[in-house]
């Protein structure tokens, strides 16, 4: 069980990577260009991402219920985000990321508190 709960994570991780480049990358070098060409881009990164999350889905799916399987996705979407964002796209770090990181921890306590069905 430990084993499942640790590789979907991995492999949810490195999905996040492809997911956030997918969805914003194009933000920063294609602004430029008209927006099917980010979209058909996006659409190549995004099957790399599908690659490793459909697996990841799975293999969580043996060990946790759908929603701490959620709560661990959207977990680590803000762990890469947050990275992504100040360190690629040069944003600025404010209050608001540990306010989240905050709103997120109580989220897990919550979805992970009881053994439920």
């Amino acid at each position: 069980m430990r084993a499942a709960v640790v590789q979907a994570t991995l492999l949810l991780l490195a999905s996040n990577v492809f997911m956030t480049f997918a969805w914003y990358g194009h933000l920063k070098h294609l602004n430029h260009r008209p927006w099917l060409v980010a979209a058909f881009l996006s659409w190549g990164i995004a099957l790399f991402e599908y690659l490793l999350q459909v697996p990841a889905n799975r293999i969580g799916n043996s060990a946790l219920r759908l929603d701490q399987l959620k709560m661990l996705q959207e977990v680590i979407s803000l762990t890469v985000f947050i990275p992504f964002s100040v360190y690629y796209m040069k944003r600025q770090v404010t209050m608001d990321f540990a306010w989240a990181g905050l709103c997120m921890l109580g989220a897990v306590y919550f979805i992970f508190r009881s053994k439920g069905v």
